[in-house]
This record gives structure tokens, sequence and C-alpha cells, in this order.
């Protein structure tokens, strides 16, 4: 009888015992939770603790490279002077051209400056360009402009450079190819990006098409925002109010078929975006010129684009560790070791960074001050 006791009492304790603890299920939500928000940083630490693997593992190569330095070509490197110069003077060029378009004559040594400043803001405001954006419409209120005139003016921008970089990406992939230097992985990576370029600007190009759709998907935005505001503000519903945001997409959408009425005058624009792209990419390159090393461009421009891609999920300024370590695990895919890419790519952003950050920020805290004052 006792046993029988015993043994129900096993049985009935065993059927109770949740499968889970409160304890543990409370663990478990809370990483989720955790990841949920903090995805960005945890893919950006998952990053840089690669690079860090990546070097350590090639370590005797890049100190054998970092000691020779002293043997770096130093007028291939100031090389990136002017061409650095000649990439911002095709940004600017871009934007007068198609501000020219949707009616509005800015001069180009404004819209140079700008472009420096939008530089600084990019890089140490990571966003994946949405800072860019909102500085650029802030820049130009005195400009007569309207906010959605500004914008569509830079998201055009964006989408010639992703047209134009489309183009070099298919050079570069043929070059590969010639050479020999395209494996399985190499056409994986490229045609990513390039299916990426396509459908993103396609359904920029769907969307912004109609007025109704249009109205529809940034309706939509805007009231998600309104949502995600309320939770730090309770008391606001409608933080960005739905009429006014109508009739700022109703403007972009008006802009947006004047710009798309006025291909023909667009060519311009488009060259200088491709010049822009090409001369980003030149960049990279002299420095391995520098270096004493004769690579395929074509490693260059693929590497150059999933680099550029990382910007839309860095936490990190400028991306610093996710760029370099994209950039030279593709170029290991297309046969250049990372000995040799890693120190050419650190350089690159080093002086890179030299070149544009100071001008930048100087221009960046002269604007804000004419504002206070």
């Amino acid at each position: 009888m006792s046993g029988v006791c015993v043994l129900g009492v096993e049985k009935t304790h065993k059927e109770h015992i949740p499968l889970t603890s409160p304890a543990k299920a409370y663990t478990i939500e809370a990483m989720a939770e955790f990841f949920k928000k903090r995805w960005k940083l945890v893919l950006n630490i998952v990053t840089v603790l690669a690079l860090g693997a990546v070097v350590y593992a090639s370590r005797h190569d890049v100190l054998a490279t970092i000691d020779n330095l002293g043997k770096v070509n130093t007028w291939a490197l100031l090389l990136m002077i002017p061409i650095q110069l000649l990439n911002y003077h095709a940004q600017t060029r871009m934007y007068q051209d198609m501000f020219g378009v949707v009616g509005n004559k800015l001069e180009y040594k404004d819209l140079y400056k700008l472009s420096l400043e939008l530089n600084f803001v990019n890089h140490v405001f990571p966003s994946g360009g949405a800072a860019g954006i909102s500085y650029f419409n802030i820049r130009l209120k005195n400009a007569d402009l309207t906010a959605s005139k500004a914008t569509l003016v830079h998201i055009m921008k964006l989408v010639l450079m992703f047209v134009s970089y489309e183009i070099l990406l298919i050079a570069g992939m043929f070059s590969l190819a010639a050479m020999g230097r395209v494996n399985n992985l190499t056409i994986l990576v490229g045609a990513t990006i390039s299916t990426l370029l396509l459908v993103g600007t396609g359904l920029f190009a769907y969307i912004v098409g109609s007025q109704a759709r249009i109205n529809s998907f940034f309706l939509s935005v805007t009231k998600g925002l309104n949502k995600i505001i309320q939770l730090v503000r309770p008391r606001h519903p409608e933080t960005i109010n739905l009429d006014k945001a109508r009739d700022v997409f109703e403007d972009f959408h008006h802009n947006y078929k004047l710009l798309r009425s006025s291909l023909p005058k667009l060519k311009a624009a488009f060259w200088y975006s491709l010049l822009a792209i090409f001369t980003e990419i030149l960049s990279v390159y002299v420095v391995f010129i520098a270096f004493g090393h004769i690579i395929n461009v074509g490693a260059v421009i693929l590497a150059y684009g999933v680099a550029n891609f990382a910007g839309l999920v860095s936490v990190l300024p400028g991306g610093v560790g996710v760029y370099e370590f994209l950039m030279a695990a593709v170029m290991a895919t297309a046969g250049v070791p990372a000995a040799l890419s890693v120190p050419v790519i650190v350089m690159y952003r080093v002086i890179n960074t030299i070149i544009q950050i100071p001008p930048g920020y100087y221009l960046y805290q002269k604007h804000l001050a004419s504002r206070r004052g």
C-alpha cells in the first residue's frame, strides 16, 4: 500500500514539473529582447572579432609588410588628394544638375562645401545614410527648397550611384573572369550585390511612381514611427503630423515626375555619378600601387561594394572594423591575400579619413555656428 502511494506521489509530482522554469524562461526572453534591440551591435562585435582573427592568423606577413612601410611609394599615396578632390567635384556637379532639373539653381561652391559636410555627418553618425538625408534637408532650408525636393535629389543621387556601381561591377566581374580569379563564392557575392541593387532601385521606382503607392507606403512608415516615438512620449500619439506628411509626399511625387520626364537632362548627372564611383575605387587601387602591387581591379570593385553595404548595419563611425574585414574577406575570394589587403585597406582608410574628415568637420561646425548666430 505504501509503495503504491509513493509511486502515486512520484507520478503526480512529475506531471506538475514545468518543462522550463520561470527563471530560465525569463532569461531566454531577456536574451531574445536584447538581441532584437542590439542586433547591429552584436553583428559589429562579431565582425570586429573576425577581423582580429584574420589579422592574427596572418600576423607574420602583416608585420613584415608594416616593416617595409618605408618602401611605400609616397607619391602614389599623394595621388589620393587630387582623386578625392575630383570625387567631390563629381558629386557637386551631380547635385547641381539635378537641382537644375527641378527648377533650382544652386552655387557650385556651396554644394561642394555641403558634399564635404555630408561626408563628415555620414561618417560620424552611422545610420545607413539617414543622418545625411536629414542634414541635407536642414542645410538647404535657406535655399528656397522644400524638404521633399531636397530629399528626392539626395535619393536620386544615391540611385544614380547605385546604377553606376552596377556597371563597374559587371566590368569588374569580367576582369576577374578573364584572369581566372572567379570562383563560386566570388560569383555568389557579385550576384547578390547586383540583385540587391536592381531590386532596391526597381522597388523605389515602383513606389514613388504612383501617388497612391507613395502615400500608402510612406504613411504606413510614418504611422509606425509615431508608434515608436509614442513609447518615449506616451502623451503624443501623432508626433509626426499625418496631414503635413501627406503634403510632403505629394510634393515628393510631383518632383519625381519632373525628374523622370527630364531623363535626357540627367545624362550629365549620370556621367558624374560614374566618375564619383570610379574615383572612390581608384583611391583604393592607388594604395595597392603605392605598396608595389598591381592587382586585378575587379577584386577592388567587388570588395568596395560589399564593404559599403556594411554602412547600413554598422553602429561604429565609418563602419570601422566591419569595413576592413569585409573588404579583406572579399578580396581573399578573388585571390588577394589578407597579408597584403589588410595593411593596404587600413592605410587607405587612415589617409582617406585625414583628407576628408577635418575639412568636413570645420565646415559642419561653421554652419552650426552661423545658425546659432
